[in-house]
């Protein structure tokens, strides 16, 4: 593990429209102790010919061409097990950040001595129009958490030196989401840098596009995975229903 070296997760399948622009976000970081670590899952477009363009030109950039359809999750943590650096970041193949996103970031963690953070973001249209800001809280506990997930993938940023290396457990959605209750459980709070600095590209055919589906995924959270009792689960929903219908307004 190399001490201050960011390792930045990519699993990629058919994103040959947005995975320039991405790729582009975290070579024009300010803070340049870096690799990028991309699993192409068996795309079928020209993903994987764009990235290799990328990796021939800068070492940094690490790719792993898989044999089989593996999914996000077991992309992830396979990239997770690759990973060389101290904090481990995540982002998506449609997704991008603002230039001082991780210089700002990793002073953040390092000035508060901290194992997890996340920022605020943007989330965008296919095309880059703004659609609304995400806001955060400076400190967010498990039972914040239980209420509303305001951590963006693209957005988090753990230290495996303190923390180890944490991985995703599959599921159908919001596989994110129960990793980040599982560390905040360990940590007791996730800290928040009330700063914008990436972008969330919403697709229109994205996994979590469908409200009604994220609300039955969300309730088998807190049922199944959490082992909330039936109170405590219809508490924490009816807050969770609160708050994602104030977010379509």
């Amino acid at each position: 593990m190399e001490k201050n070296k960011v390792s930045i997760i990519i699993p990629v399948y058919n994103a040959e429209k947005f995975i320039g622009e991405t790729i582009e976000s975290v070579i024009s970081q300010t803070y340049t102790n870096w690799e990028i670590l991309i699993l192409n899952d068996m795309s079928t477009d020209r993903s994987y010919e764009i990235i290799q363009e990328y990796a021939q030109k800068d070492g940094r950039i690490k790719v792993i061409n898989s044999e089989k359809n593996i999914g996000v999750v077991e992309g992830r943590n396979r990239l997770i097990n690759e990973a060389d650096g101290e904090y481990i970041a995540f982002l998506d193949a449609d997704d991008y950040w603002k230039e001082d996103k991780l210089e700002k970031q990793i002073e953040f963690m390092k000035n508060k001595d901290i194992a997890i953070s996340c920022t605020e973001y943007t989330r965008v249209t296919e095309n880059g129009k703004p659609i609304n800001e995400i806001k955060i809280k400076e400190e967010i506990t498990y039972r914040d958490l239980l209420k509303n997930n305001y951590l963006g993938c693209l957005t988090v940023v753990y230290n495996a030196g303190k923390l180890g290396k944490r991985y995703f457990k599959e599921r159908d959605k919001n596989e994110d989401y129960v990793l980040w209750l599982e560390i905040v459980k360990d940590t007791g709070k996730i800290y928040g840098l009330k700063e914008n600095l990436a972008f969330y590209r919403v697709l229109d055919k994205s996994r979590s596009s469908n409200k009604i589906d994220a609300a039955k995924v969300r309730w088998r959270i807190y049922r199944d995975v959490e082992k909330l009792s039936l109170f405590q689960a219809a508490y924490y929903f009816i807050n969770y229903v609160i708050i994602a219908l104030k977010k379509t307004k």
